[in-house]
């Protein structure tokens, strides 16, 4: 498995101009910024956040970075949010390996949550389906494809 077909028909439909990134296998988002050789701050990572009412959200901050789910709770329209477990989002993702989710809630019907810290980014690197492959792409244009909502929410 590689780039999510998903994702990357989504980008060459919308003529994202992005870099595909090979890298040795990479678990964690440190890991995978290590082995690329990208900043644990230029890395966004995705997690899976679920409420109490089973409603999915992805968080994407930088890798090095933790999501602070008091802060994330209070300026979301969530209710109790917390870690989601692989076994409860593995299904959601069935185009990617687990825990190398692209951050494209939108192509998943998932609202996607980025952290604020990513705003003055001019580049974004990520996971896209697998754990050897990253895609680079310009910063506003993914947020202008994905219409992530920014908040606060990671604890460096």
């Amino acid at each position: 498995m590689s780039i999510s077909k998903r994702v990357k028909n989504f980008l060459d439909q919308n003529d994202v101009k992005y870099a595909s990134i090979i890298h040795s296998k990479a678990y964690t988002a440190q890991e995978v910024a290590s082995s690329s050789h990208i900043s644990g701050r230029e890395l966004a990572k995705t997690v899976v956040l679920k409420d109490k009412n089973d409603k999915f959200a992805l968080a994407v901050l930088p890798a090095v970075d933790k999501v602070d789910l008091e802060v994330f709770n209070k300026k979301s329209e969530l209710e109790d949010v917390e870690l989601a477990s692989e076994s409860d989002f593995r299904d959601l993702f069935p185009d990617s390996r687990t825990g190398a989710m692209a951050p494209f809630g939108n192509l998943y019907d998932i609202p996607t949550y980025i952290s604020k810290s990513l705003e003055n980014s001019h580049m974004i690197s990520f996971n896209a389906g697998d754990h050897q492959e990253l895609i680079r792409m310009r910063y506003q244009r993914y947020k202008e494809l994905v219409k992530p909502k920014v908040l606060d929410f990671s604890l460096k």
